[in-house]
């Protein structure tokens, strides 16, 4: 449980620094208490889509990772970003990005992030 709480946490922060440093990648909230909740519940729904989704578009995308050497896996996590945003327009919450350029962009920071959150923050059970 702990894990999942430090990842769940670590995509919040990685979503955070993509919403502050890309001006099409937008959250917004009446106060930042309210920012920070959707900032968390977005971060639940990267999460799923991450673990359920992007395996399968790996998968299926197989032939393209080998042939690009991996860089094929910038698209993917750009239809990941895409599909939490379409995601979280279902759910009514106030997190969106505009357009393909913006998602790879934003999918790049948000691995980036990620990666070095992952990497300082402690990894339990």
């Amino acid at each position: 449980m702990k894990n999942f709480v430090v990842k769940t946490i670590a995509n919040a922060a990685a979503l955070a620094v993509a919403v502050w440093l890309i001006d099409k990648i937008t959250l917004s909230g009446d106060s930042t208490g309210k920012e920070i909740g959707t900032l968390i519940l977005v971060a639940l729904i990267f999460g799923v889509v991450n673990s359920l989704v992007k395996p399968l578009v790996q998968l299926i995308s197989l032939p393209l990772l080998v042939l690009t050497l991996g860089l094929f896996t910038l698209v993917v996590n750009a239809l990941m970003l895409l599909l939490t945003s379409w995601l979280a327009d279902v759910f009514d919450l106030s997190f969106h990005v505009e357009g393909f350029w913006t998602a790879v962009l934003g999918g790049l920071v948000v691995s980036v992030v990620s990666w070095a959150l992952n990497v300082v923050l402690p990894d339990g059970d």
